[in-house]
């Protein structure tokens, strides 16, 4: 039996007779929609199960951590109470915000129950100096602060020192600069005579060196000074460095009087000579109150999306300089804590107006717990805004020691902080000002090459350069270099470095050949697998870049052109810098792969300056490469093998490289030649003689 269809009437305002419609077949859903509504379906589904674990926390203290559909980790975060912490998130729609972008990505979560808010408070900046997580404020990972160290020794010696802390030595620091630890050897040098010699010269020293005739070493090491009066001097410069000045500076007095009560008259004048470098000196660093002989000022000045936090450093009594400290990631770092929710509300609708404490505080905060976690706190921290307990409670913990910090000071302190505050002014202004003609060097650059026709402003930020150069020494030891510009600055974590080998010594087109097939075959064959895409800009993965430039002229560029048509890229993006007449700076032209005509840019072209700027550090840094690899060919694989003889220790090994100039010598040298040297014995001759065949 079949079922008539059922008419549809037409409007009365048609005349005729009524059409009866034809039944439309519903189409299948096609392959794309329905991996849409698969994916649709797995996010939400993913979606449920993380607002179930949320659900599922404890109202306890700890640390969580938000990771979006790569596992890569956005964001790091700690709570008081965790449940009420990580819900506040996924409570409400943030709509378009960046807190709204980042919440929108989260897949999965991970927490970490801990005892106190301190604990998670270390906790929490721990994992952020480890996993760089993309939403939070990061610092480098700065553990490059020197010190200047006393080596135990029975004759000490003061050195430069960068790394972590030996109790068998003792230190002075940290000091903000290299400069300023290198100024403080020249004074233990000049007013103490302290050496700075290695042992092993030290151990084997038949005469005075240099130092010692130009009054700079007081010469321990020919018995010049007796142990005892060398451990003196040892003493009174580390009081000097522990702040005790006025007690040095009498000291020195009366070992003057005394000597001329004895009449020494020339020791006298030596140790008078003493007082007054050391009175100069403290003259040029001004020593203040002794009962801040360690203290660091912190200040803290945003502005224009960047932050800045500069540390002036304290020790002993005496102003050590600055350093300013430019954290990443502010912009987002900051934008989510207008959305964050204070620890006691439940929700979004129970928080207090303006309790989102300010971005310099967040900033100020951020650098402490990431500065000075896993290093030597002083006790006293002088601020610029007022820090929280917590984070002064979990210093405290883990120094062992109060600390305390004080942000509203008086007097010498007040002082301190202004100076330090002007300094982080100072600072940013530059990085401002510096980031602002780079960017206007970028944009000069995009434009003159015509790189982005469309949408310069949203492609200089993620436009990539890289640069290559050859160095060798007369054909030895050739090796390439590739660096990398991107976001306006160079990103020397990216640069590579090719050892070229296989080809005829001094051939630069066969070396650059060799370095860019191994640069970007498989950038090509990952291109070819996607259609021909190029692979897509993901941070921290490899991709074709937008400009290629090639240290050379016309004949460099062939070279690039051939490597690019083997390999089926775009021969646009290849460019070559050509010294101009003179081979003089300023007068460079550009030339292009695919067929057009050179281009000079004009001596004041920002755009030069940029190409230059780029090319100049593939220079730089093929050089050092090639210099490493030379010297590791001359003495580093060879020394290796020698260290690895038994019987042939340091001293031995030294004569031997005296002798015959270096590795290559001995290894050519014969058994009689190598019995020659002080210290072998024939059976050591021919043990080194075998070794090194």
């Amino acid at each position: 039996m079949t079922t008539p269809q059922k008419k549809t009437q037409t409007p009365e305002t048609s005349p005729g007779p009524v059409a009866e419609p034809v039944a439309e077949p519903v189409a299948a859903p096609g392959p794309d929609e329905a991996a849409a509504a698969a994916l649709t379906a797995a996010a939400a589904a993913a979606r449920e199960r993380l607002l179930a674990e949320v659900a599922a926390l404890p109202l306890l203290p700890g640390v969580y951590r938000y990771f979006d559909a790569n596992d890569q980790l956005l964001y790091v975060g700690k709570a008081k109470l965790l449940r009420r912490r990580v819900s506040s998130y996924f409570q409400r729609d943030h709509g378009g915000t960046r807190i709204g972008h980042m919440v929108s990505r989260i897949v999965r979560l991970e927490t970490t129950v801990v005892r106190s808010e301190a604990e998670a408070l270390l906790l929490e900046n721990n994992l952020i100096k480890t996993l760089n997580p993309r939403y939070n404020i990061l610092f480098r990972d700065d553990k490059s602060y020197p010190y200047l160290k006393f080596v135990s020794h029975d004759f000490p010696r003061v050195v430069y020192y960068r790394g972590a802390v030996d109790r068998r030595h003792r230190y002075f620091g940290p000091y903000p600069s290299a400069w300023a630890v290198k100024e403080g050897i020249q004074l233990m040098q000049k007013v103490f005579r302290l050496r700075t010699c290695e042992d092993s010269v030290f151990a084997n020293r038949s005469r005075p060196c240099l130092l010692f005739q130009i009054r700079r070493c007081s010469g321990p090491c020919v018995d010049l000074i007796s142990r005892e009066d060398y451990a003196h001097d040892v003493r009174e410069a580390a009081r000097f460095l522990g702040g005790e000045t006025e007690q040095v500076l009498a000291g020195l007095q009366q070992r003057m009087m005394d000597a001329a009560e004895r009449l020494e008259y020339e020791r006298a004048g030596e140790i008078r000579d003493q007082i007054a470098t050391l009175s100069k000196v403290l003259q040029q660093q001004a020593v203040f109150n002794l009962d801040d002989r360690d203290v660091d000022i912190l200040a803290v000045k945003v502005q224009g999306g960047r932050a800045c936090v500069n540390l002036a450093m304290v020790r002993g009594g005496r102003h050590l300089g600055d350093r300013a400290h430019f954290p990443a990631h502010v912009e987002d770092a900051m934008a989510l804590q207008f959305d964050e929710v204070e620890e006691g509300a439940a929700t979004a609708a129970e928080a207090v107006p303006g309790a989102a404490p300010p971005v310099e505080l967040r900033v100020l905060e951020a650098f402490i717990a990431q500065h000075y976690l896993g290093t030597d706190c002083p006790p006293l921290l002088v601020t610029s805004h007022a820090v929280s307990r917590e984070l002064l409670a979990a210093l405290s913990e883990q120094a062992g020691r109060r600390v305390a910090a004080q942000h509203q000071p008086r007097e010498q302190r007040r002082a301190w902080l202004d100076m330090a505050i002007k300094g982080a002014e100072l600072a940013l202004a530059r990085l401002l000002a510096e980031e602002g003609s780079q960017q206007a060097r970028t944009r000069a650059l995009v434009e003159a090459l015509d790189l982005a026709p469309e949408g310069i402003d949203g492609g200089l930020e993620s436009l990539r350069i890289e640069c290559f150069d050859i160095s060798h020494t007369a054909g030895e030891a050739t090796r390439a270099s590739c660096v990398v510009f991107e976001g306006h600055r160079m990103q020397p974590a990216q640069y590579r470095r090719f050892d070229i080998a296989g080809i005829t010594g001094g051939d630069d087109y066969a070396a650059m050949r060799q370095a860019l097939e191994r640069r970007y075959a498989r950038l090509a064959e990952a291109a070819r697998e996607d259609g021909g895409a190029a692979p897509p800009r993901r941070s921290g993965q490899a991709r074709l870049p937008d400009l290629v430039l090639i240290d050379g002229g016309r004949g460099q560029v062939a070279v690039a052109r051939e490597v690019f048509e083997r390999l089926g890229l775009d021969l646009s993006l290849i460019v070559g810098v050509e010294k101009g007449e003179g081979r003089k700076v300023g007068l460079e032209e550009l030339v292009f792969a695919d067929g057009r005509e050179k281009v000079y840019l004009g001596r004041d072209s920002a755009a030069l300056m940029l190409v230059a700027q780029i090319r100049d550090e593939a220079h730089r840094h093929a050089i050092t490469g090639m210099r490493a690899r030379r010297a590791s060919v001359r003495t580093g694989a060879g020394s290796s093998r020698l260290e690895e003889i038994a019987g042939v220790g340091p001293k031995k090994r030294a004569r031997l490289l005296q002798r015959f100039g270096g590795v290559r010598g001995v290894a050519a040298a014969s058994v009689e030649e190598l019995a020659s040297v002080e210290g072998i014995s024939q059976d050591l001759a021919e043990a080194i003689y075998q070794a090194l065949r």
